[in-house]
């Protein structure tokens, strides 16, 4: 998959793609059926299968001081839409210039200057340009005008009736509920990063812990979760079991939130390297110990339930 950082200065040989366009944060079933409808499209047509998505995301425009929200930053999503077969990825800057641009101006300037596109295909609640003013009815008219064709996918529904969303998503993993938050998402929740230096408690009390920062990633419920690990060496990555912690770590007075990661059987150095953490079951909420001995017997019956459930799984 190629991947272009604006539309502006496109090479010849992509022009002309069948282009889905969305932010896609999460990638979800939803997600998946707008980015394959383009290509079932473009397979039909002998065009490139595009997709375009905007980075960072509007809300971090709009709203930068609420609370981080993403389940896909940028690099997550791109392994995600890989996954899919597409051709093209584009990523569109979102800034202030960019949503100040009329949504006309957008159609006009975007898809049929830059992309030159032969077929667009969006969520049917797609919106888009200067307050939000764009919708599917102007794409369909537009694209008439100016020689693309459209295409909204409608809703798609899981089997309890209710729509795939990012929101729902959301809400499963402010709730402590991994497990329904992937039977939305289609796959494990993952977060990933690289490791960074902690305070070296974790060694001292025997069990030492890679710690990474959740940066724009939504914050999960407080608390300890059964993992698995993945561990980044170039193109390959290793899969390891364990625990980890999403909190503060009141024992010790902490207060920046923070993934802290116990991979079982494994001692070696992590500090740089990248991890991909699946949050597979929720064990129990963050809380204070009197005191290290505590501290560390509970995390010992963490490790043991986690084992369980990962083996079983």
């Amino acid at each position: 998959m190629r991947i272009f950082r604006h539309f502006e200065t496109l090479p010849e040989d992509v022009r002309g793609a069948v282009i889905a366009i969305g932010n896609f944060d999460g990638v979800h079933p939803g997600h998946q059926a707008v980015i394959n409808e383009a290509g079932l499209i473009a397979h039909d047509l002998g065009r490139p299968w595009a997709v375009l998505t905007f980075e960072p995301h509007p809300r971090k425009l709009f709203a930068p001081d609420r609370p981080p929200f993403r389940l896909t930053p940028f690099r997550a999503k791109a392994r995600e839409i890989k996954k899919l077969g597409v051709d093209l990825l584009i990523v569109q800057r979102f800034n202030k210039a960019f949503s100040q641009l009329e949504a006309k101006d957008f159609v006009a300037n975007a898809l049929v200057r830059g992309f030159g596109a032969s077929h667009v295909v969006s969520g049917y609640d797609f919106v888009f340009g200067h307050n939000r003013s764009g919708h599917c009815d102007m794409l369909l008219a537009m694209g008439a005008e100016q020689g693309f064709g459209f295409t909204a996918v409608n809703a798609i529904k899981d089997d309890t009736g209710e729509a795939y969303s990012s929101t729902r998503i959301r809400d499963r993993l402010l709730a402590g509920d991994p497990r329904g938050a992937a039977a939305i998402l289609g796959r494990d929740v993952e977060i990933e990063g690289r490791v960074i230096a902690g305070e070296s408690r974790g060694h001292a009390i025997g069990f030492p812990t890679a710690n990474i920062a959740l940066a724009s990633y939504l914050r999960p419920a407080g608390g300890v979760y059964a993992i698995r690990a993945g561990i980044e060496s170039g193109a390959d990555v290793e899969w390891r079991d364990g625990v980890a912690n999403i909190g503060v770590r009141p024992t010790f007075g902490g207060d920046t939130v923070v993934l802290e990661v116990y991979l079982f059987d494994f001692d070696n150095d992590l500090y740089g390297r990248r991890l991909r953490v699946r949050l597979i079951d929720f064990l129990r909420e963050e809380k204070k110990f009197d005191g290290v001995e505590a501290l560390k017997a509970q995390i010992a019956l963490d490790c043991a339930e986690a084992i369980e459930i990962l083996q079983k799984r």
